[in-house]
């Protein structure tokens, strides 16, 4: 059997090849700190579980901060939570 590719969402950069700087030495360690899939904002539901199932209770929210995701506040709700991870911020590299 020969190779199988699995290609990645269209809307999104290709990890396999890594973006790193030549000319900068700490290239590789920013890398390191980049956040998973460069997902910097995320929500979770307060109670557990799956987030879609109960759209209308509280979301945690958590924010990358180099190291590991941190909790940086609550929504209300499903809708709020998503209008908090879509809207621009200053991302951490």
């Amino acid at each position: 059997m020969g190779k199988h590719s699995r290609p990645g969402p269209p809307n999104q950069p290709s990890r396999a090849v890594p973006r790193l700087d030549a000319s900068d030495p700490l290239a590789a360690y920013d890398k390191r700190r980049r956040a998973p899939m460069d997902v910097y904002r995320r929500h979770r539901p307060a109670g557990g579980g799956a987030g879609h199932v109960r759209p209308d209770e509280p979301r945690v929210l958590e924010e990358w901060d180099g190291f590991t995701y941190a909790p940086a506040g609550t929504a209300p709700n499903l809708a709020a939570a998503k209008k908090w991870v879509n809207e621009p911020h200053a991302a951490t590299t």
